[in-house]
C-alpha cells in the first residue's frame, strides 16, 4: 500500500523520471478489475490524455499526482503498484494502466487488493482528496506540538491509539502499515483508549509520527514496499507479518498479532503495555 513515506519516494521518483516527457499512447483497464477505480469510463483515457506532456508529480497524504502541463493529471492511490519500464523492457503481464512515452519509457499501474488510477481534468479531484491536501504533511513544521493536541483533544476519549491515528483523515497518508512502527516506537499499544495517554506517553507519540516516517522516508521507503524501479525500500519495519514469528526487537518477549479495525495489528505486549482499552 502506498502510505505517506511510499507516496513522497514514489513522486519524486516520477518527477525525475518523467518531467517534460510526452504521452505518446495511453491504456487503461486492460486487464479489467473490480477494485481499479478510475474517473469516468477508462476508455476514454487515450483521447484524453494521449499527447499531453508531464509537468511534475507531487504527493501529499500518501496520494501521488503526476501533473500535466497546461491542467490535469493522474492521481495514484492506496494499494497501486506503480513501474517504470524502459524501452524494450517486459512490462507486467496484467495492469489497469500503461502510458508510454516519446523515448519509449513505460509507466505501468497496476492493482494490489484496491487503488485508484485516476486521470482527472481539473482538481480537486474528490472531496477526500482535497480535504488531505488541506492537512499538514507529519513531516513539516506545521504539524507541531500544538497541532497534535489539538487532534487528540478532538477525538472521543475513548477512541484507541490506532483509530486515532488511522481513520477519519486525522493525519492522511498514516496507514495500517506505518503506525504498527509508529506506535511500538513510541509505547504506546494500539488499543490503549488515547485518554489514558499521559503527558509523556503523548510527547513519546508525537515524536515517533514525526521520527519513523521522516527515517521511512529518507530510507526509500519501507522494506515491505516497492519504488519505481521495483526495489524495495531501506528502512526495515520492526513490526508486521514478516517479523511477527520472530522475538522483540527490544526486549526479546514474543510478539502478538490480532485483528483489529479492519486490518491486522502487531505489537509487543511487554513494550506496549495497555492500561485501558477502547470502547469502540
Amino acid at each position: 500500500m502506498i502510505e505517506l513515506p511510499e507516496g513522497l519516494v514514489l513522486a519524486e521518483q516520477l518527477d525525475r523520471e518523467l518531467r517534460d516527457k510526452r504521452i505518446t499512447d495511453v491504456r487503461a483497464n486492460t486487464s479489467p478489475h473490480r477494485f481499479a477505480w478510475y474517473d469516468g469510463d477508462p476508455a476514454a483515457y487515450p483521447l484524453r490524455f494521449t499527447g499531453r506532456e508531464i509537468e511534475g508529480a507531487h504527493s501529499y497524504g500518501g496520494k501521488v499526482h503526476l501533473r500535466l502541463k497546461g491542467s490535469g493529471g493522474f492521481l495514484f492511490a492506496d494499494g497501486i503498484c506503480l513501474r517504470l519500464v524502459p524501452a524494450g523492457g517486459t512490462i507486467p503481464k496484467k495492469h489497469q494502466l500503461y502510458l508510454e512515452f516519446e523515448d519509449g519509457t513505460r509507466l505501468v499501474g497496476s492493482v494490489q487488493m484496491y487503488g485508484a488510477l485516476i486521470g482527472y481534468d481539473s482538481l480537486p479531484v474528490s472531496a477526500y482528496d482535497e480535504a488531505a491536501r488541506q492537512k499538514p504533511c507529519p513531516l513539516s513544521d506545521d504539524f507541531s506540538p500544538v497541532y497534535f493536541d489539538g487532534l487528540l483533544r478532538n477525538v472521543k476519549p475513548s477512541l484507541s491509539a490506532k483509530a486515532f491515528l488511522a481513520t477519519e483523515q486525522r493525519i492522511p497518508g498514516l496507514g495500517n502499515g506505518v503506525l504498527q512502527d509508529i506506535l511500538f516506537r513510541a509505547g504506546v499499544h494500539p488499543k490503549r483508549a488515547v485518554s489514558s495517554l499521559s503527558s509523556a506517553d503523548q510527547d513519546a507519540l508525537f515524536g515517533s509520527v514525526k521520527t519513523t516516517l521522516r527515517e521511512m522516508a529518507e530510507a526509500g521507503g519501507r522494506n515491505t514496499e516497492k519504488d519505481l524501479y521495483g526495489r524495495p525500500g531501506g528502512y526495515f519495519t520492526l513490526l508486521c507479518r514478516n517479523t511477527v514469528l520472530y522475538p522483540c526487537p527490544h526486549c526479546g518477549a514474543s510478539l502478538v498479532k490480532e485483528a483489529y479495525l479492519g486490518g491486522s495489528i502487531y505489537f509487543c505486549p511487554s513494550c506496549q503495555p495497555s492500561t485501558q482499552y477502547y470502547k469502540r
